[in-house]
């Protein structure tokens, strides 16, 4: 005797290999819907949503001189948000879909490049700050 795979009317089908298309499901029963702009939408989306994750991964957060407790809260609640952002693309990848999957990865790659160029140009300023000389009169 077969079980049904969920209580509602409509079947519940999965795709189990990675496919083309704007027929997909991503995060939501229903979206995109078939429609290209939604699945345009849903592809900015996870592009977005993987770009953030990268930056709060490779930011650093906390200034010199912050009490270890605020500091503590300032980092858990980051580790909160990025953790939560970056299982929500692990779900939209998880549609198998081809599109969504590039989005990602796009995403991870153009947030890393964001984040670690502004951290060499932060170390550069710095840099320049502490070797520049200074007259002493």
């Amino acid at each position: 005797m077969d079980m049904p795979m969920s209580n509602s009317t409509m079947p519940m089908e999965m795709q189990m290999s990675f496919y083309w298309g704007k027929h997909a499901t991503v995060l939501f029963s229903g979206w995109p819907n078939n429609s290209v702009g939604m699945y345009i939408l849903a592809l900015f989306f996870v592009f977005s949503l993987a770009i953030t994750t990268e930056i709060l991964s490779n930011q650093p957060l906390v200034k010199r001189g912050t009490s270890p407790l605020k500091g503590g809260l300032i980092l858990a609640s980051v580790h909160f948000f990025r953790t939560g952002l970056a299982y929500l693309v692990m779900l939209a990848v998880m549609s198998f879909n081809v599109g969504i999957f590039i989005a990602a990865v796009a995403g991870h790659t153009l947030g890393f490049f964001i984040a670690k160029s502004r951290a060499i140009a932060v170390a550069n300023k710095e840099n320049q700050e502490s070797s520049s000389p200074t007259l002493k009169i």
